[in-house]
């Protein structure tokens, strides 16, 4: 019997739950400061960095990028994972190659309102199911869960889903974020169980 990849492991049965995770039905709500006040009408999303252009867009605008569905696993650092998460929201490979990235750009980091922030590798970033997602289980994103606008990466822990987004910034060089600066991984692997640095 061969080894399954980590990508398989995402939707094949107890295989998916990484070591020292424990199943929850549950979606504990976790993060660090407060959820933002969502106005459509002032809402913006700061891009800049490693792009040809910096830009703001609003809520109407983030709306006219392309939406997808994507069904993920989501492993929280304190060992809880709660199983097939549908998620809803723009496809972070497709958002970026909209944007004119710099071919030197190697991470990108994502901030929220009160200066939460973390950073994942590009080639992470990329990946199949990484979503700017708005959705969740068929309704928007509730302020506790990060709404109106969350980074979604299920391959990682997920401090690195930034909740609130409204700063992206693509970088030549790595920056340790908000948790990662106070001891956790950065790298944050669950089949590694890369908790901590």
């Amino acid at each position: 019997m061969r080894n399954m990849s980590k990508q398989e492991k995402f939707s094949h049965g107890s295989d998916r739950i990484p070591p020292g995770q424990s199943l929850t039905r549950r979606f504990p709500v976790l993060h660090e400061g407060s959820p933002l006040n969502f106005d459509p009408a002032t809402w913006r999303l700061h891009v800049h960095g490693r792009v040809e252009k910096a830009r703001e867009l609003s809520w109407k605008e983030f709306a006219m990028f392309p939406r997808e569905t994507a069904l993920s696993d989501f492993h929280c650092v304190t060992s809880w994972s709660r199983l097939d998460n549908q998620w809803m929201g723009v496809p972070f490979g497709v958002f970026a190659g909209e944007l004119g990235v710099c071919e030197d750009a190697a991470f990108v980091r994502f901030a929220d309102h009160q200066g939460y922030d973390t950073s994942i590798p590009m080639k992470v970033a990329m990946e199949k199911g990484v979503l700017l997602a708005t959705h969740h289980d068929g309704e928007p994103l509730s302020p506790e869960h990060g709404g109106p606008l969350r980074l979604i990466v299920p391959q990682l822990y997920a401090w690195k889903s930034c909740k609130w987004v409204v700063e992206i910034e693509f970088m030549a060089e790595d920056r340790l974020g908000f948790w990662e600066l106070r001891g956790y991984n950065n790298e944050a692997d669950p089949w590694k169980e890369q908790r901590y640095s």
